[in-house]
C-alpha cells in the first residue's frame, strides 16, 4: 500500500486525505469560471478512498448543475471536490493536493467549451467526455 495523499484548502482549515487517485488526471475546461483559471486539473477518487480529516463543518456547497455539487472552504473559497451523490466517486481538484500524486494529466476534456487562446499540446483532447 502506498502512503495516502493529503490535501487542503488555501487557509488549511479544511483538510482531506485520499488513499489513491482511481481515475486518470485530466484537465477540464467546463470549470473555467468557477476556478478563474483556463481549466482545472481533476481526478476521480472512489468514495471509500476519500475522507475529510479536518474542517468538514466549514464546507459550503453549490449545485452547479442538477445533482452536481461543488464543495469549497467557506473561509478562503478553495474549491476542493465535486460530486454527484449517486456516483461511486468524488472528483478531487488535484491542485489542492499537498503531496505530489506522482502522475500527470493524460487528456483535456470538455474542450468544446475552451477559449481560442488555449493551446493543447502533448495530451489527447476531447470535446466532451473521453469515449
Amino acid at each position: 500500500m502506498t502512503d495516502p495523499l493529503n490535501g487542503s484548502c488555501f487557509c488549511k482549515a479544511v483538510r482531506y486525505q485520499v488513499c489513491r487517485l482511481d481515475m486518470p488526471v485530466s484537465h477540464c475546461d467546463s470549470c473555467r469560471k468557477v476556478h478563474a483559471a483556463p481549466f482545472v486539473t481533476t481526478a476521480g477518487v472512489m468514495r471509500e478512498h476519500f475522507r475529510w480529516m479536518q474542517g468538514e463543518e466549514l464546507l459550503a456547497s453549490f449545485e452547479s448543475s442538477p445533482g452536481k455539487f461543488r464543495h469549497f472552504c467557506s473561509r478562503c473559497g478553495s474549491h476542493l471536490i465535486a460530486e454527484r451523490e449517486h456516483q461511486p466517486h468524488v472528483i478531487v481538484r488535484v491542485a489542492t493536493l499537498d503531496d505530489d500524486p506522482g502522475v500527470r494529466p493524460t487528456s483535456h476534456i470538455w474542450t468544446a467549451q475552451a477559449k481560442p487562446w488555449l493551446v493543447y499540446e502533448g495530451v489527447e483532447s476531447w470535446n466532451e467526455w473521453k469515449p
